[in-house]
C-alpha cells in the first residue's frame, strides 16, 4: 500500500468494498459552458450560456445525480465572467468537481494561479474516491503558452517543448507534464491493488485523434493502458463531440454546451458491468460497457 492509498483510506475516501453495493452513482457532466459577456460570434452564444446552465442543473437535480461535473472552459475569459456562472452552479445543492480548461486561464497574469481555489480545486490536478470509483482529474494545460503567467518558467517551459516536440500542434492545447504523468501513474497502480474502477477527467480529448487532443495524447494513452483500473477518459474541448473504444478504455468527448441554442450535458449512471449515458440537448445517449 503507498503513502497516498495509506492517506486515502485515513481520510475515508477508499470504502471498503462490501460498501459498494449501493443504488448506481449519478454524475452529471457538462463540457465547455464558456460563458463571456460578449456577443454571439457564429455558433459560439457566449450570453445564453447561463440559461443553459440553469436548465442542466434543473436536469441534474430532476434525476438526483450525487454530484457533477465541469469538464473545463467554464468561462471563456474573464475573472469576472465567474462570478455569474458559479453561483447558478451552486444552485444545484450537490458538490461541484472542476477540471481546469484553456479559456479558464485567459485571465490577467496576477489571477492565473487563483483560478483552481477560484473555482473551488483544492489543486490543478486531483483526486477523490466513492462507491468503488477513483476520479482523477487531470490538468492539461500543464505544459502550455497560456496556463501560467506569461513571464514564469512554466510558459517558457511548454513554448520550447511545443516547438522541440509538437510544433504542429494548436497552440490553444497543451500537454500533461512529467511530475503529473508520475503522479497519475501511482494513483492508478493504487487504483489497481485496492480494485476500484477509475474515471479520468481532463478537458482535452485524447482519442480518437483529431487536432484537438492533448500533445503528448500518444504517452498518456500508453501509460493508462497499462492500468485494468482504467474504464473511461472523459473530456470535453472539441465542441463537435466524440467517441472512441482502445484497449477496452471508452474515451468520451461531450458536445460543447456554448455552441447549441438547445443545451447540451449528460448524467453518467454507474453500473457495476456499464455505464449508462443519458443526453441531454445534442449530447447522445450511450451504453458503454465495462472490461
Amino acid at each position: 500500500m503507498t503513502a497516498i492509498t495509506r492517506r486515502l483510506a485515513m481520510a475515508g475516501l477508499v470504502a471498503p468494498l462490501a460498501a459498494h453495493a449501493r443504488a448506481p452513482l449519478r454524475i452529471g457532466a457538462i463540457a465547455d459552458c464558456q460563458y463571456a459577456d460578449q456577443p454571439g460570434n457564429g455558433a459560439r452564444l457566449y450570453r445564453q450560456s447561463p440559461a443553459k446552465l440553469r436548465a442542466a442543473v434543473a436536469a441534474f437535480q430532476h434525476r438526483q445525480v450525487d454530484f457533477a461535473v465541469h469538464l473545463g472552459d467554464f468561462i471563456d475569459g474573464g475573472w469576472a465572467s465567474f462570478d455569474t456562472v458559479l453561483p447558478i452552479a451552486q444552485t444545484l445543492g450537490r458538490p461541484w468537481h472542476f477540471v481546469l480548461g484553456n479559456h479558464d486561464l485567459l485571465v490577467a497574469d496576477d489571477k492565473k494561479l487563483r483560478v483552481p481555489a477560484r473555482l473551488g480545486m483544492p489543486a490543478r490536478y486531483y483526486s477523490f474516491s466513492r462507491d468503488g470509483w477513483l476520479f482523477v482529474v487531470l490538468d492539461g494545460n500543464d505544459v502550455s503558452s497560456y496556463g501560467w503567467p506569461k513571464d514564469s518558467p512554466q510558459t517558457a517551459q511548454g513554448l520550447r517543448l511545443h516547438a522541440a516536440r509538437w510544433p504542429q500542434a494548436s497552440l490553444w492545447s497543451g500537454a500533461i507534464g512529467t511530475a503529473q504523468m508520475n503522479w497519475l501513474d501511482m494513483v492508478l497502480a493504487d487504483a489497481d491493488a485496492l480494485g476500484l474502477k477509475a474515471m479520468l477527467l481532463c478537458h482535452f480529448p485524447l482519442w480518437p485523434q483529431n487536432d484537438n487532443n492533448l500533445w503528448n495524447a500518444a504517452d498518456v494513452i500508453a501509460l493508462i493502458a497499462r492500468h485494468p483500473s482504467v474504464k473511461l477518459w472523459l473530456d470535453g474541448h472539441n465542441h463537435d463531440g466524440n467517441y472512441g473504444l482502445r484497449d477496452g478504455i471508452h474515451y468520451l468527448n461531450l458536445h460543447g454546451m456554448l455552441d447549441t441554442p438547445q443545451t447540451a450535458c449528460a448524467v453518467l449512471e454507474l453500473h457495476p458491468d456499464r455505464i449508462a449515458v443519458e443526453g441531454f440537448g445534442r449530447e447522445p445517449g450511450r451504453m458503454l460497457t465495462l472490461r
